[in-house]
């Protein structure tokens, strides 16, 4: 093989700019579509409708109280402004929350033993 020349995927040779470190290309393919006939946001829909059925929440966004979240711009004068970091931090920890319950619904519904790791669940529970 010629220098400069890298061989593809499938075989073929092509130019590189790389030299000879492979460049190997992934090509997008509607594998989903393939074996269900449903697109990707069929798919979303259905696992957000499953994840929402683990949790025991409701489905449709109409059976939430619609005055539930009162929006506002917070302004930079404003005292009781959370700041930036604490908010993203909460955000983290609350998708955690939000994980590890979906696992413990996921443990329990296989039928396997529920890992309960927490150190702060005695505090808790001796509080």
């Amino acid at each position: 093989m010629p220098a400069g020349q890298v061989v593809g995927v499938q075989g073929q040779v092509r130019q590189g700019a790389q030299g000879r470190t492979p460049r190997l290309r992934r090509t997008p393919r509607p594998a989903l579509r393939k074996w269900s006939n449903k697109t990707l946001r069929d798919h979303k829909a259905d696992h957000r409708a499953w994840v929402l059925d683990m949790l025991g929440l409701p489905a449709d966004d109409t059976a939430t109280d619609p005055h539930r979240y009162i929006w506002r711009p917070v302004s930079t004068k404003d005292p009781p402004r959370t700041p930036l970091q604490v908010r993203l931090l909460r955000g983290v920890a609350n998708r955690h929350r939000t994980r590890a319950r979906l696992d413990e619904l996921r443990a329990r519904a296989d039928g396997r033993p529920v890992l309960d790791l927490s150190a702060t669940t005695a505090l808790r529970e001796a509080a």
